[in-house]
């Protein structure tokens, strides 16, 4: 991520003037500045790094533990190193992996219509297209909604649960991380559940629905991936795998 912030970096360079500021903001609200300038007068692309938001260029620096550093543009945060953060995101990843089991096995929804019972669970909806035209959507499906968030959460545990422990980071671990990166926006389980709601609320009077304990793993699955998601800082967990590699 450090790599294709400084790609960025040099990229906003080269179309002309950018800010020059580094917001850090501590819990008591204090704004420092720093200027991007080096001694002869252009920037030094080490030391910079852009906001994944609007490609605002800052300084890098060395943010202490508990503070927050923020774009000065658009108040995105760059960085938030926290005390416990690492083994907060491992405990949060299990807590997912062991929620993704119990929605893959445990009946999900049952439909009672017309003295009718049909029950279903996660992994009957994945094959519900597996006939015909619509079978690849069966893989898509299995990709989208349990293939990839699954791979996400076990190469987070995998990266990040050596450092937990004062190790050094497992081997390929930045390779495994920036994997886990970029499948992030194809890992649509919250989507998924979105769309489970919206089609109960049209079935809902057409049929009796019991919702299933998958059900509701899977609605705390989200839960906790968006936590997860929401308290990770990119930008500080690269920079202390660098640190703890070179260490």
């Amino acid at each position: 991520m450090r790599n294709a912030a400084r790609r960025t970096a040099r990229a906003a360079l080269q179309k002309g003037p950018v800010p020059s500021a580094f917001s850090l903001l501590p819990s008591r609200s204090r704004l420092l500045g720093m200027s991007i300038e080096s001694p002869h007068g252009l920037p030094d692309l080490e030391t910079l790094i852009a906001c994944p938001s609007c490609d605002a260029l800052h300084v890098e620096r060395d943010v202490p533990v508990g503070e927050t550093a923020r774009c000065v543009r658009c108040d995105t945060v760059l960085e938030a190193p926290r005390a416990t953060a690492m083994t907060r995101i491992i405990m949060l990843a299990l807590a997912a992996l062991i929620l993704m089991v119990a929605a893959i096995f445990f009946p999900f929804l049952e439909l009672e219509a017309a003295g009718r019972v049909q029950r279903a669970s996660l992994l009957d909806t994945v094959t519900a297209f597996s006939r015909g035209l619509t079978a690849p959507l069966t893989f898509a499906m299995a990709a989208l909604i349990v293939v990839l968030p699954s791979v996400r959460f076990i190469a987070l545990i995998y990266v990040l649960g050596p450092m937990a422990f004062g190790h050094r980071p497992a081997p390929h671990a930045e390779r495994v991380f920036r994997i886990a990166d970029h499948l992030r926006p194809w890992a649509m389980a919250e989507v998924f559940i979105v769309g489970v709601a919206v089609a109960l609320v049209k079935v809902a009077g057409l049929a009796h629905i019991f919702i299933g304990p998958a059900f509701w793993a899977f609605v705390a699955l989200v839960i906790v991936t968006v936590l997860k998601d929401n308290f990770m800082s990119r930008l500080t967990l690269w920079k202390t795998l660098e640190r703890r590699r070179a260490s």
